[in-house]
């Protein structure tokens, strides 16, 4: 039974929610690709909207073929969308063009939305903002909620390593961006292969794509007009020590704005198809998609794969319905799936704008991450820094300029390899007893992520067999002198790292001690982290070590 006839089915036992008046999928279209043996000659088929296969044709006609329109790259033919001229029975459409054997899939063109929603606040501060961001700092004291110290993604040990290449791309998916905001100066990527000329100068299929392109208008303007787009940007990119508004987690990446939501937060999935193919083919390394869909696709698990085969990173949102409903593309393999914490380290259930909602979850999550009280950049203003949102939306983009830092770091990492450093890195055990069990679980996958543990995973030799904090007694910390270390597991080497993750201290002995004191004096005041581990170099214990 072909794959087409279970989507089928999920429709039919889902026809309590398809039969209410939503936009659920579009009411006039169809994605399909060709399979292998149906493969035709399609370069006059654009222009006269003919296929060249009579039963073919001949339903087309029959349904009143408005338009076909080739979605996805160059370099994968054969996926397409037919547009009708009037609303059709889209699920029997979909069985009538299937049956005819001349495709790999049918398909609807499903909507999914952006995955986070805004709320405000009254008062405007007069001085700089970055204390509200608790999500990359949490001192324990934030405002809006119940804070936990240090429930963050230790941002600010991570910047002592890594802060961003301008040579990584990062592609963002969304509602669009606020393109002159001051906080994206420098930042916006640009297609130096295109002018404004009214051509497509570089033949990519776009005309005056110079910054990026708006596939839910078919225009060269990708600007933001709901906010959400806006918002996630500058979480995952906001200029840093510029004296005004926020910080985001990389400070140097070019940001590839590709709108895929229109103004009500809504997007097909063509839209997100087609943006994933342009982003690749245009060099981003890594895509964040802050949206979701509650429906499988065919035509969208295609295009993923398409840019974890060619080595590019995405990163999708669990979505906030507080159930373990997937959403799409959080739900194929070849993505990172994020959830989302509150403030206090717990699951974001609920998210401050409704009492039901709450961040998704599932055996498909990898991390979770801030997601709630998200302070941002807004859409309609370059002044206003007074707006927030919450959702596993907020959550992504911290992820997102984590997988860009790690390839800031070293650019020969792959999606997989960003993907396991994340995971291994992660912060296990954060949340509530009653979900948050040791090891992997369903509601926060591998647990926080940790920028400056992710950034140390080489540098500083951070193993997933690394036992940090555990049966390692150090003191006095802070020091000048002379260190007592002493651990059950047994030492026999000793090193210690600068901030840079560079090596400076190093020590070795010939039997395994529990107890061994040593001289640092001779090492600048600053902090450190140093290792300890036994004679095999394993069961590697970490700690913070601070010389005055």
């Amino acid at each position: 039974m072909k794959q087409i006839t279970i989507l089928l089915i999920s429709f039919i036992l889902s026809s309590n929610i398809l039969s209410q008046d939503t936009d659920h999928y579009s009411k006039n279209e169809l994605i399909v690709k060709f399979n292998q043996k149906s493969v035709v000659d399609l370069r006059n088929c654009l222009s006269n909207n003919k296929f060249e296969n009579v039963e073919l044709d001949f339903l087309n006609s029959k349904h009143e073929l408005y338009k076909i329109k080739s979605i996805g790259s160059k370099k994968i033919s054969n996926t397409y969308i037919l547009e009708f001229k009037t609303n059709q029975d889209i699920i029997d459409l979909v069985e009538i063009y299937d049956n005819t054997g001349l495709f790999e899939y049918v398909e609807p063109n499903f909507i999914g939305s952006g995955g986070g929603k805004q709320g405000l606040v009254e008062t405007f501060p007069t001085d700089t903002y970055f204390y509200r961001q608790w999500g990359l700092y949490n001192d324990g004291s934030f405002s809006l909620a119940s804070a936990l110290n240090d429930a963050d993604i230790d941002m600010e040990l991570a910047w002592d390593i890594e802060q961003g290449s301008s040579s990584i791309t990062i592609a963002v998916l969304d509602s669009g961006l606020k393109l002159n905001h001051p906080e994206f100066n420098g930042r916006v990527w640009e297609n130096s292969n295109e002018e404004s000329n009214n051509l497509d100068d570089d033949n990519n299929g776009y005309i005056d794509d110079f910054r990026g392109w708006d596939f839910a208008n078919n225009d060269n303007d990708p600007t933001d007009d709901y906010g959400h787009g806006t918002n996630v940007t500058g979480i995952i990119g906001a200029n840093a020590n510029n004296n005004i508004g926020y910080a985001g987690v990389d400070w140097n990446s070019k940001l590839m704005i590709c709108k895929i939501l229109d103004q009500n937060n809504l997007g097909y999935y063509s839209w997100w198809v087609e943006a994933i193919y342009y982003a690749v083919d245009n060099g981003a390394k890594v895509i964040n998609m802050s949206v979701g869909g509650s429906s499988f696709s065919n035509a969208l698990q295609s295009a993923i794969n398409y840019a974890h085969d060619n080595g590019v990173t995405i990163v999708a949102c669990m979505m906030n319905e507080n159930n373990s409903v997937t959403y799409y593309p959080a739900g194929f393999q070849n993505t990172i799936a994020v959830g989302s914490i509150n403030p206090d380290n717990k699951r974001s259930s609920p998210f401050f704008w409704n009492s039901a909602s709450g961040s998704n979850y599932g055996n498909h999550i990898d991390v979770v991450a801030p997601g709630n009280f998200i302070y941002g950049l807004s859409y309609q203003s370059n002044t206003n820094y007074n707006t927030y949102w919450g959702g596993t939306s907020q959550a992504t983009p911290l992820v997102t300029g984590l997988a860009a830092l790690l390839l800031a770091q070293d650019a020969n990492r792959t999606p997989d390899d960003i993907r396991t450093i994340i995971r291994s890195t992660a912060e296990d055990q954060v949340g509530s007893p009653s979900e948050d069990i040791k090891g992997f679980d369903k509601y926060y996958g591998y647990g926080r992520i940790n920028a400056h543990k992710a950034l140390l995973h080489q540098t500083v030799g951070i193993s997933d067999n690394r036992i940090e904090d555990k049966n390692l007694m150090m003191y006095p910390n802070p020091t000048s002198g002379f260190l007592v270390l002493r651990s059950d597991e047994g030492i026999s080497n000793v090193k210690i790292h600068n901030i840079s993750g560079k090596e400076i201290y190093k020590k070795q002995f010939e039997t395994e001690q529990n107890f061994i004191e040593i001289d640092i004096s001779n090492l600048s005041s600053g902090m450190y982290i140093i290792n300890v581990s036994d004679k095999n170099d394993k069961n590697i214990q970490s700690k913070k070590l601070f010389i005055e």
